[in-house]
């Protein structure tokens, strides 16, 4: 197979296509279904998902919760400071975050938030920037950060958080918080929708992996293959291994790191194993799938490792940005609030 450039995976996406606010209902969204073995395309509601889906079925979701990651606050100077933090280091006292302006996070530079409900203290700058901080508050952080932090919505919505989207930038069944961004392709699921694709005989699991910055980060390689990725903690249970092995019908996983989970605990023989760790998979043209039947995802960014991984599991780029131009065409709306894609494969 001739290299991969980063390059074959763009495309041109005017700026109002981006969707800056969700859809009034999360289940009224679009939903754009693409045959892999065909290239066929047929344009739906998202809540039209359960009638695809089959008795006999697992229904894959990631469970992770988004934190108020996003902290903003005056440096004594006056001048504005902010910092999203990432994930922590040991025992939770400090963590990894990005910072801006760097000038004002050096070494021994000291934050405070909300009038010292959070103090953060600069510790070291680590590759890439990354600043390690020092946490100092009282009771659980998390019950801190819901005080004094926002949600870390992606650059690209080009807005300050608002109060609907500490509901909307989140799954109706995330439970385990870690995550600095949502796993979009969930968003389109309400508790109604989900009891009705259960009463359908479809299965559903939950698999967790902390959604880290690195899904925004830019490709700056060349070649795809030269591009190395920013790790992410998982957890797959023993309930969850034992459901999907079990199963008769597909494994539908909902979005790509749902996708790259199961990617990275199924063996040759295509078993689920349960555990828990981080993930470095990189998933591009090429890359022969062994655990996912079928995929529900977003639009994602030009030159992105999420569009190389649809990329790769839709039959190729071409194929995909033939989907991504027919979307353009019908209106769709794009990115983390934006609409869906259900690929089907191994036979519908």
């Amino acid at each position: 197979m001739s290299p991969l450039r980063v390059s074959e995976f763009d495309y041109e996406l005017p700026p109002d296509r981006i969707a800056r606010y969700p859809a009034e209902r999360r289940d009224e969204s679009r939903l754009l279904v693409l045959r892999r073995e065909t290239g066929e395309i047929s344009h739906h509601r998202f809540r039209e998902i359960a009638e695809m889906l089959r008795p006999g079925d697992v229904l894959a979701l990631n469970d992770t919760r988004v934190i108020p990651a996003r902290l903003r606050t005056q440096a004594p100077t006056g001048a504005e400071v902010e910092l999203l933090l990432l994930e922590p280091v040991g025992d939770g006292k400090k963590w990894r975050a990005i910072g801006r302006p760097g000038r004002r996070l050096k070494p021994g530079a000291t934050l405070d938030f909300d009038d010292g409900r959070l103090r953060v203290r600069v510790v070291d700058v680590a590759e890439e920037g990354i600043r390690l901080l020092e946490l100092e508050h009282e009771g659980e952080l998390l019950d801190v950060l819901e005080q004094v932090g926002a949600p870390p919505l992606p650059p690209y919505i080009d807005r300050m958080a608002e109060e609907i989207d500490r509901e909307r930038y989140q799954t109706v069944y995330a439970r385990e918080p870690g995550a600095v961004a949502a796993p979009t392709a969930g968003l389109h699921f309400t508790d109604e929708l989900l009891a009705g694709i259960a009463e359908r005989g479809v299965k559903i699991g939950f698999v967790t992996l902390h959604v880290g910055p690195g899904t925004f980060r830019p490709v700056r390689v060349e070649r795809v293959e030269n591009h190395t990725m920013h790790s992410e903690f998982y957890r797959v249970t023993p309930e969850f291994a034992d459901l999907v092995n079990a199963r008769r019908g597909r494994l539908v996983a909902v979005g790509t790191t749902v996708t790259r989970t199961l990617e990275s605990v199924v063996d040759g023989c295509g078993v689920i194993h349960p555990g828990f760790g981080r993930t470095e998979l990189f998933i591009y043209p090429g890359y022969e799938f062994r655990a996912i039947d079928a995929l529900i995802t977003n639009f994602h960014l030009p030159r992105s490792t999420l569009i190389m991984m649809i990329s790769a599991f839709a039959g190729g780029r071409e194929r995909v940005l033939a989907a991504y131009e027919e979307a353009l065409d019908q209106g769709y709306r794009f990115y983390s609030y934006g609409d869906a894609m259900f690929i089907t494969g191994c036979g519908g």
